[in-house]
């Protein structure tokens, strides 16, 4: 998978379960859109990550490592909780951030051994 791809199915699960956890829940916390609103970011920026943008694509991996830590609070208290289904949810959005994370490092080895390989 291509880093804007995996950068686009992290905005999206980001957004949507986001979204489910807000609107599902009986006591909403607007501190359950912060995902929301890094996937909204995600999805606006894929276009210049796409064009691979260094800026852009180090923002991106920024934000990503920003969203799993914020995410990691939330998993523990809905697994102390015993709220699986939470657990699943902030779970789902830990692993796309995670993926994405991997993707983007990943493709970042890769453009750095294929321009050492063109110095060389």
């Amino acid at each position: 998978m291509k880093p804007f791809q995996a950068n686009l199915l992290n905005a999206a699960a980001l957004i949507i379960l986001g979204l489910w956890g807000y609107f599902g829940s009986e006591t909403p916390s607007p501190t359950a859109l912060i995902p929301v609103g890094f996937g909204v970011i995600f999805a606006l920026v894929t276009p210049p990550f796409k064009k691979e943008n260094k800026v852009v694509a180090h923002i991106v991996v920024l934000l990503t490592l920003l969203i799993i830590i914020a995410l990691l609070m939330p998993l523990k208290g809905a697994i102390g909780r015993g709220d699986t289904l939470a657990a699943v949810r902030v779970g789902i959005m830990v692993a796309t951030s995670i993926f994405g994370m991997v993707t983007y490092i990943k493709s970042f080895i890769a453009a750095r051994k294929a321009r050492e390989a063109a110095e060389g």
